[in-house]
């Protein structure tokens, strides 16, 4: 396996989006309460004192959604002063982003994912769970803010979801050709969603890989993320397109980074439940960081036994959280 270097950080669990695919319909949502979140100092402590210590370098931060968090540019500000931070990002749905892009930029953040499921209205709509307030114009101003500020690379995140968005996925490719946008094309993935997953529950990256070569051709990047995508490019275009298989291609063997909940649960492996570690209740019982970094470690150690043995258990089992509980 990868050197396990990239931590998933979750700052909150709440959304005011409600996208189908991360918060399933219907399903009753136990919130953590504001208590139980990790403070910022407990996560600074954690970073600083446990996570730099064993390797981690890099660092993505992630909701719910996490510019619903109180103070998150002052966050941002304290990760990226860090000497040992070789990259920080976020993930985010955009709507709020617009007004924040340039002091989020000024507070050392350079990389930016912004989901945008789809460029037509009513389907984010539909998609989003938005009921009678369309919030699109928003997330793509948000967009339009990130670019201009200039987040290099501003990677666009789409989940393919069959009979829902399929139908858009040249239009997305196409916004790669003129402007140095990465768009990604995410697998959907059955995480708190046993309802929606089927046969027809994903739709295979090489499917989507083959509509964009037909119409305009496709060639493999020089250009690596620190994630999982295969990367491609439409001759002559000055974005890329990546391919996130999740479910089709099993890319176990390329993973690097492990993710802490908001209420610091540290979990080694995003598609089961195995061998998580609750971070926050032994901080706060004084159990020293020089013991939290073994246990740390420890799960480094067995992480390649969780991936690749038990990974399955992860599209049979029950979910205990969504995929707005995990963080992504």
């Amino acid at each position: 396996m990868n050197q396990v270097d990239y931590l998933r950080i979750s700052l909150i669990d709440r959304c005011n989006f409600r996208c189908q695919y991360c918060m399933p319909e219907g399903a009753e949502l136990d919130y953590i309460l504001q208590q139980q979140l990790l403070t910022y100092e407990e996560l600074l402590t954690l970073i600083e004192e446990v996570f730099i210590p064993v390797g981690f370098t890099r660092f993505r931060l992630t909701g719910g959604e996490p510019l619903l968090r109180p103070r998150v540019v002052e966050l941002v500000g304290a990760i990226a002063s860090l000497p040992q931070t070789q990259d920080l990002s976020i993930t985010t749905n955009g709507f709020l982003l617009a007004p924040l892009a340039q002091d989020l930029y000024n507070a050392g953040l350079r990389r930016i994912n912004i989901s945008l499921d789809s460029l037509d209205p009513q389907t984010f709509d539909l998609i989003t769970g938005n009921r009678g307030r369309s919030r699109w114009e928003k997330v793509w101003q948000g967009i339009q803010a990130a670019y201009q500020v200039g987040f290099n690379p501003l990677k666009l995140n789409v989940v393919v979801i069959p009979g829902v968005n399929d139908q858009e996925i040249l239009d997305l490719a196409a916004l790669s050709i003129d402007r140095e946008w990465h768009v990604r094309f995410i697998e959907f993935m059955p995480i708190g969603n046993s309802d929606l997953f089927s046969d027809r529950g994903w739709v295979a990256s090489e499917q989507l890989r083959q509509q964009i070569r037909d119409r305009w051709g496709l060639t493999e990047s020089q250009v690596r993320g620190n994630g999982p995508a295969d990367v491609f490019k439409i001759p002559g275009a000055k974005g890329t397109l990546g391919f996130i298989s999740q479910m089709s291609e099993c890319f176990c063997d390329r993973c690097n980074r492990m993710r802490l909940s908001a209420d610091g649960w540290l979990r080694p492996c995003l598609l089961n439940e195995t061998g998580e570690i609750d971070l926050k209740t032994a901080l706060r019982k004084g159990i020293n960081p020089t013991e939290l970094r073994e246990r740390v470690r420890e799960l480094l150690n067995i992480k390649p036994e969780i991936n690749f043995k038990q990974r399955d258990s992860g599209t049979t089992g029950t979910y205990r959280r969504t995929m707005s509980q995990i963080g992504g």
